[in-house]
């Protein structure tokens, strides 16, 4: 069974910060939890907040990849490298 590839995430939410991401993805959530939105509405947010969580998800995966290239050598010196993320 194939899985289904994940549509590309549109531009402006590629552009924004993790912080700015998961700022927005809040005001979603509260809104939702609120329920004083039409259906139509409610469906919007909930697309856009799932892409929120796969961008931040994706950012939180780099970061830790990054960290992880962290290592300390034998003499106890400590180096880093980027990480090969492609």
């Amino acid at each position: 069974m194939a899985t289904k590839k994940p549509e590309p995430l549109p531009a402006d939410i590629q552009a924004m910060s993790f912080e700015d991401a998961m700022a927005e993805l809040e005001e979603i959530v509260t809104a939702l939890e609120r329920g004083e939105t039409s259906l139509d509405d409610a469906i919007n947010h909930y697309t856009r907040g799932a892409q929120l969580k796969r961008h931040c998800e994706a950012k939180l995966k780099e970061a830790k990849a990054r960290v992880e290239k962290i290592t300390i050598g034998s003499g106890g010196e400590v180096s880093a490298s980027d990480a090969d993320l492609a």
